[in-house]
């Protein structure tokens, strides 16, 4: 009895080991994120086509991108700036740059820019100069560089009166209370339309439409791009097409991980948007034949391709 015991007790043991073998580990930000609410989706779409995920939060991309490097997570949420810092050994990655580590899909841009009040007599990122704008961005320090990058574009360096914060929702407050002419945010942010309403409209400063703003954009920033912003319902501060920044979240994998398993991956999310658009809106902007999803293995994510594209800088 003892030895039918234990022998069944090692099966179930055996069962479980194997079952979190093949169980992929997805690293995101902490509970409450964006980033947690799209692993979880992604986990939900994946596990429900027969390839078990599981969310594993971690306290930022600086501590689990590196687990991605070594294998002991298979795949990990991240925007292009970081996924940009990690595979060059840059910013919080200065030193150890993580070479087996790739983009798998492009999951969604996201659009971003400076914003003014409608009635301010800015029309453009030039006009900034001499005014006041949040900056810093010290506990988002991705942001400082977008803001840079705006600016650059407009001929500023940077040339405008900084008012200091932390992140972006203490600009958003800085910017309702008059202490700022300029603030940055992300276009489809529920936060953008809050304010529309507290300050009596708004508008987005557009990208100078030319090839030597963005060089100059690039030169700061080289993961982002131009993306032109169409007015919508749900969207403040544009009344007509207008070009804005963007940069990419995106799904990045251990090259530890199995061609096939990878295959697999991109396979059930580029046949499954509506199950992903339904869990997390912006998934919306998924787009199943992006070129990232050509390049997984072709190259490392620190070289152009061979069709003159970058994985990390494919707009």
């Amino acid at each position: 009895m003892k030895i039918t015991t234990i022998i069944v007790g090692m099966m179930l043991f055996c069962a479980v080991q194997v079952a979190n073998a093949q169980q992929l580990g997805i690293g995101t930000m902490g509970q409450g994120t964006s980033a947690y609410s799209m692993g979880s989706d992604l986990a939900k779409v994946l596990s429900d086509n027969r390839l078990p995920a599981l969310v594993k939060p971690r306290s930022g991309t600086s501590s689990y991108l590196p687990l991605i490097q070594m294998g002991e997570l298979d795949m990990g949420i991240a925007n292009a700036l970081e996924v940009g810092d990690a595979v060059r050994g840059n910013g919080d990655f200065k030193g150890r740059a993580l070479t087996d580590i790739g983009p798998v899909v492009r999951l969604f841009p996201l659009r971003v820019g400076v914003f003014v009040r409608a009635g301010s007599g800015i029309e453009t990122l030039t006009d900034l100069k001499g005014r006041t704008l949040t900056y810093g961005f010290t506990s988002q320090v991705t942001i400082q560089r977008l803001v840079d990058g705006l600016l650059a574009a407009g001929g500023l360096s940077p040339d405008i009166k900084p008012v200091m914060v932390p992140n972006v929702l203490r600009g958003a407050d800085e910017f309702v209370s008059g202490r700022a002419d300029a603030a940055f945010f992300a276009l489809d942010s529920g936060k953008v339309s809050e304010i529309d309403a507290s300050v009596g409209g708004l508008r987005i400063l557009p990208l100078p439409d030319t090839s030597a703003a963005l060089a100059r954009m690039k030169e700061v920033v080289p993961e982002v791009y131009v993306m032109t912003a169409l007015p919508a319902p749900n969207l403040a501060g544009i009344d007509t097409p207008i070009p804005m920044m963007a940069y990419d979240y995106l799904l990045v994998a251990s090259r530890q991980v199995p061609d096939a398993t990878i295959s697999k991956v991109i396979d059930i999310l580029c046949t499954n948007k509506p199950g992903l658009v339904s869990s997390f809106a912006t998934f919306q902007d998924f787009d199943p034949d992006h070129p990232v999803r050509r390049h997984w293995r072709s190259l490392s994510p620190r070289r152009d391709a061979s069709d003159g594209t970058n994985p990390l800088m494919v707009g």
